[in-house]
């Protein structure tokens, strides 16, 4: 049975925890083997949002299978002090050092960062506090606008929802992903979104909608961008016939299915291009025969704004028509 242990620090936000513990939480329900415990300096724990907690003083031994999280708090509540005690980031050095992983949601990176588990790696935070990580610790290499980073078995994210995306990344790592959309499905989480997308990503801007059908052709679109997909397998995907699945989507999201798919090639193509890759390559990589249309789209986004959801029968700014064939 892996421990997930997790590190709280006054004055933390209840979803920073709260997220990441109803993922390993549902993982053990559906069979996963998870022992969650909740240790803190003190026994009584204030949040930001007005409830107290209640944890342990004392840590449980732990091996290098078990988990080690650290939810984020509100910095200026503390001023200059440190939050963390000495005794704790010993701890965490420590369990990184025989083997196992350390994991922070927002804030809860400054403590990674103070505990030396930073220094020459990759990683991330809330998009507020990243100058001031950086800046505290000069050695880390923090990466901005992302979900979250793996690097060596230190695990950061952006905070609040992310720290959802990145236990789930953690349990598909583990179990695989069949395990991870189980997980997903049972707290209603529609996608698991990568940790190299952006905090304000495709999937994030497109999702706030409550059409369940619209949804499940999100889902495979988002599982399968890269691939030629008929409009009838969306269709077959969300239970509904061809046209209503056109008009529904564009009411939900105001793209249509294929106007829908080329944004999420975009949005991964731009990270590939970011990252060292030609156009070309990123072209091919995320779906498209050749750069031209990437070309296209790319000067389209470039020029125009992406429209927010909103029901108009037209189709949003600089996507396409609706298709037979979203690929």
């Amino acid at each position: 049975m892996a421990r997930v242990v997790f590190l709280l620090v006054p004055q933390l936000h209840l979803l920073d925890l709260a997220g990441p513990a109803q993922v390993f939480s549902a993982a053990a329900d559906l069979g996963h083997d998870y022992r969650l415990h909740y240790v803190a300096e003190r026994d009584e724990v204030p949040t930001v949002q007005g409830i107290p907690l209640v944890a342990g003083t004392t840590w449980p031994e732990l091996t290098p299978d078990d988990l080690v999280v650290v939810p984020g708090w509100r910095p200026a509540a503390h001023g200059s002090a440190e939050p963390v005690g000495d005794d704790d980031l010993r701890r965490l050095a420590a369990h990184h050092a025989a083997g196992g992983t350390v994991a922070s949601v927002c804030a809860g990176a400054y403590a990674l960062g103070r505990a030396g588990l930073l220094d020459g790696r990759r990683c991330t935070t809330h998009h507020d506090v990243q100058d001031d990580l950086a800046r505290r610790h000069p050695a880390a290499r923090v990466v901005r606008d992302v979900l979250y980073v793996v690097d060596d078995r230190v695990v950061t994210s952006a905070g609040i929802a992310s720290g959802i995306d990145v236990a789930l990344h953690l349990v598909a790592t583990r179990h695989g992903p069949a395990a991870a959309a189980a997980v997903a499905r049972s707290l209603v989480v529609y996608v698991r979104r990568n940790g190299h997308e952006q905090q304000a990503s495709v999937m994030l801007r497109h999702r706030s909608h409550v059409s369940d059908a619209v949804h499940r052709v999100q889902d495979l679109i988002d599982s399968r961008f890269a691939e030629p997909l008929p409009l009838a397998e969306l269709a077959a995907a969300g239970g509904v016939a061809e046209r209503t699945l056109t008009r529904l989507f564009r009411q939900a999201t105001g793209l249509t299915p294929l106007g829908y798919q080329q944004l999420l090639r975009v949005e991964r193509a731009e990270h590939l291009i970011g990252h060292g890759a030609t156009v070309d390559s990123a072209a091919r990589t995320v779906g498209f025969t050749d750069a031209r249309m990437l070309r296209r789209l790319r000067a389209r986004a470039a020029r125009l704004p992406v429209r927010p959801p909103g029901g108009s029968s037209r189709p949003a700014t600089g996507t396409p028509r609706a298709a037979t064939r979203a690929g």
